[in-house]
């Protein structure tokens, strides 16, 4: 699966050449997530820095990098617009002590419970949806002041560049291997934006080419005439935004500047700026009364679910395309502490973000080193480079995206229809589906992985039967097979035959097991029947989980329950 990203193990010279191609393209990503939160563009770029920097030192997976996204934005927004941005460090902290202790508690291995069909339909709808968001990049504003998609000689220039940076990462790999062809793709195409811009003037004025800081520009004076588009968003974590998330974030871009150190704050048309203070040095501190955390608190419990799982989700992905093992507990308390210094910085919070993991990986990137790289590069930016940056040109940054797409979607996928259970090819589909129309992943896999579980119970419901057979002393023996569990209830009563059995029953458990209370009650009310007739019932091989669910029943199951063998049960180990 994902074969175009697996290349040659990492070195430090593919980490830290890397990880300046992650940075590049990083830059866009966090300016534009922090408008969706409505927060200064600054306080994007440095929560991607952060992020990125502690995830990187103390995350469970090496060669993903984390920043700040979409996802964690547009929950973000309603929380600035309504009570303001002082109430957003305390939610982020709040949110990363949350991440820490299911760290701790060891719930990461519960990643390992999303299907493999589920998995499919991520990898194939996040391709999909990296892709149509490339499609923004192709808007500018007209003199009307309205979002509109380019057309005659400036749309075919651009599509020219970006189908330049597609052939160099394409081809370069063939020739050699000593600079990630992503970077090389972005450099080249840079020159050449700076040569066609010198050349030619428009007649507004504007660039031929649009470039990172005629982006940020543009997203500006969008949000001054409270415009909703998200044509600078080329990662998948951008959920469609409903009319109250818009509404909100029209209300929050009003608030963009307010409250910030001159140091830190970047001025309309660049994103230089100074060293990050704690956010108590630069706001108004919140006061931490049990009416604050009410406010907080819901807020953070979202931020913390969909934080973890677009992370555990990318490093399932990265895991595969490596033919590594990350570990799940480590990069939930990773992510945890990353978001607790982020918002003592004033951050926004963040997550693992695909596109540019993928965008790693496919660079080289296989170390941690890539990831401290990347966002040391960018502070880097912010405090020296900032002029320079601003120079790169979008269709750089989304022709190496295109190229993630390709590599990102499993075209092997396609071939498996007619191979895969309907019902798999179901859950792929949905996943895949919602993942395109909602750009909500986190919600996509939850959808999926409860479908799948539904499809599961309904599908063993009906694999409960018995062998019928008679001891020598007499005794009608059931051998039972299959699960007994609440989708199976109805099969295992219709099974007994109660009026017309022997005096003794036996219901030998060898070849099942009792998952559930609707179990037990299902038993103790086949009990209750045949004690109606005069009859004894006896539960034979039990296995000891089996046993202590009858003995935590107390009184409700009072049944002779014969001497059985012990089984095992894997352990948690690898969690």
């Amino acid at each position: 699966m994902l074969n175009f990203f697996r290349i040659q193990s990492g070195s430090v010279k593919d980490d830290v050449l890397s990880g300046l191609t992650v940075a590049l393209a990083l830059v866009p990503e966090a300016i534009a997530f922090a408008f969706v939160a409505g927060v200064s563009p600054l306080i994007g770029l440095y929560s991607a820095f952060f992020i990125g920097l502690v995830t990187a030192l103390f995350g469970g997976r090496p060669g993903m990098i984390s920043g700040a996204t979409g996802a964690m934005a547009v929950v973000i927004v309603s929380l600035v617009a309504l009570h303001g941005v002082e109430y957003l460090f305390p939610t982020v902290i709040l949110c990363g002590i949350f991440q820490i202790l299911i760290g701790l508690a060891r719930l990461g291995k519960l990643i390992r419970m999303v299907p493999h069909p589920v998995m499919l339909g991520f990898v194939n709808g996040l391709a999909i949806v990296i892709g149509l968001a490339q499609l923004g990049s192709f808007k500018t504003l007209s003199p009307e002041g309205n979002l509109v998609y380019l057309s005659g000689a400036p749309l075919m220039l651009m599509l020219l560049l970006v189908l330049i940076t597609m052939g160099i990462i394409w081809l370069l790999p063939k020739a050699t291997q000593a600079v990630p062809a992503s970077l090389a793709a972005i450099l080249t195409v840079t020159l050449l934006s700076l040569a066609i811009n010198s050349s030619v003037t428009t007649p507004g004025g504007e660039n031929a080419l649009a470039t990172v800081g005629d982006m940020l520009r543009t997203n500006t004076k969008a949000a001054e005439l409270g415009l909703n588009d998200s044509h600078h968003k080329s990662d998948a974590e951008v959920p469609v935004e409903s009319k109250e998330v818009v509404a909100a974030s029209q209300v929050a871009a009003t608030k963009i500047t307010e409250k910030t150190d001159s140091k830190s704050t970047a001025d309309a048309g660049g994103i230089s700026g100074g060293l990050p203070n704690l956010f108590f040095l630069q706001y108004d501190l919140v006061p931490m009364t049990w009416e604050t955390l009410k406010i907080i608190f819901p807020f953070a419990i979202i931020l913390c679910g969909v934080g973890l799982i677009e992370s555990l989700m990318t490093l399932t992905l990265i895991d595969e395309i490596t033919e590594t093992r990350g570990k799940g507990n480590r990069e939930c308390i990773g992510q945890g502490a990353a978001n607790i210094v982020c918002g003592m910085f004033g951050g926004m919070g963040g997550c693992a973000m695909i596109g540019q993991s993928l965008i790693n990986v496919n660079s080289g990137g296989r170390g941690r080193l890539s990831g401290v790289t990347a966002a040391v590069c960018l502070l880097l930016f912010v405090l020296f480079l900032a002029p320079l940056i601003e120079q790169i040109p979008m269709a750089a940054l989304v022709g190496v995206m295109f190229m993630v797409v390709i590599g990102t979607f499993e075209w092997a996928s396609l071939k498996m229809f007619q191979r895969m259970p309907r019902s798999d090819v179901f859950v792929m589909l949905l996943v895949a589906g919602y993942t395109v129309l909602m750009h909500d992943l986190a919600s996509a896999v939850i959808l999926g992985v409860i479908v799948s579980a539904l499809v599961f119970a309904w599908q063993h419901a009906t694999h409960i039967a018995a062998d019928v057979k008679y001891n020598e002393f007499g005794c009608k023996i059931y051998q039972l097979h299959g699960p007994l569990f609440f989708a199976s209830v109805s099969s295992f009563k219709d099974m007994f035959d109660v009026n017309n059995d022997t005096d003794d029953v036996v219901i030998d458990f060898y070849f099942t097991r009792v998952y559930d209370q609707s179990g037990l009650e299902a038993i103790n009310w086949l009990a209750v029947k045949y004690q109606g007739c005069g009859k004894r019932l006896h539960l034979t091989h039990l296995s000891p989980e089996c046993r202590k669910l009858l003995d935590q029943a107390g009184d409700l199951v009072e049944i002779n329950v014969s001497e059985d063998p012990q089984y095992h049960v894997a352990t948690d180990r690898l969690a």
